[in-house]
């Protein structure tokens, strides 16, 4: 890789791309994406594939107990879903939207809609099968 930076628009998240630079390809989204509310509402709307939310802060136990586990779920479903983290702390208003009363809290949504909506920390094993359970009921 060379190393440019790429913007890929929200509706190819989860597809692999090219470098505009040296054409090698770009894997899809395997990491957790930051999202504040512009950002998570562009993802949200425009995404073909479901979308994971953690909704956590930074001074929250728990929260960075369930961080390793978003992780693995964004590379495991790569391709397959987007994994989104929102810090409650910098977008409050994004977590009153959904009523989020506790950390960490996750979302699954599927074009637009709230599909599923759980509190606790969980094994990514679950969460897949959230994320899974979803894109079936879609």
């Amino acid at each position: 890789m060379c190393g440019a930076k790429n913007r890929v628009p929200v509706e190819h998240l989860g597809e692999a791309g090219r470098c505009g630079s040296c054409k090698q390809v770009l894997p899809a989204a395997s990491e957790p994406i930051e999202a504040d509310q512009s950002l998570f509402d562009a993802i949200v709307t425009g995404a073909k594939l479901p979308v994971f939310v953690d909704f956590w802060a930074a001074w929250c136990g728990p929260c960075r107990m369930a961080a390793p586990e978003v992780e693995k779920l964004a590379q495991e479903m790569s391709g397959q879903a987007i994994v989104l983290k929102v810090d409650t702390e910098a977008n409050e208003r994004l977590a009153a939207r959904y009523r989020i009363q506790s950390i960490p809290s996750f979302l699954v949504l599927h074009r637009g809609q709230v599909v599923i909506q759980r509190a606790g920390v969980v094994p990514h094993t679950e969460m897949r099968r959230w994320v899974m359970d979803a894109t079936s009921a879609a």
